[in-house]
């Protein structure tokens, strides 16, 4: 699996143009969200804004809010041992093996995210994660 990279990225207060030119950057085919809630107060952010302006540049947008989101009873850390954040876990391996896949977030940080546990999970099985500040 060493040869898997995933990205991740976080869109804080990134404009629209900025995080596209990331994405296209990078050569991002797939962004996949894993807000647990994906709305947004910057509009282009929320789920349905995502669904209809990402495929124009090329790239597929993929929610996984329910699968991978935040704000887990017992805390983020206690998740990760679930099946349901491994089976997760496996469908993005598999997705990244036939397309450059970046997982998005809202903070820029991934040490402010729920990203980080992702990140180390996907490291642990060997996948190189690049984080896009």
């Amino acid at each position: 699996m060493n040869s898997l990279t995933i990205w991740t990225i976080g869109y804080d207060t990134r404009t629209k143009e900025e995080f596209l030119r990331l994405l296209r950057e990078y050569a991002i085919d797939v962004l996949v969200d894993v807000r647990r809630f994906p709305k947004s107060k910057i509009e282009c952010f929320s789920r349905e804004e995502l669904e209809s302006w990402l495929p124009t540049y090329g790239i597929q947008y993929l929610w996984l809010g329910e699968e991978l989101g935040g704000f887990r009873r017992g805390g983020y850390r206690a998740f990760t041992e679930t099946g349901q954040f491994q089976e997760a876990i496996r469908r993005i391996i598999e997705i990244a093996r036939n397309a450059n896949i970046c997982i998005m977030c809202v903070e820029k940080s991934p040490r402010a995210c729920h990203r980080r546990y992702i990140a180390s999970r996907l490291q642990d099985l060997g996948v190189r994660v690049i984080h896009i500040l």
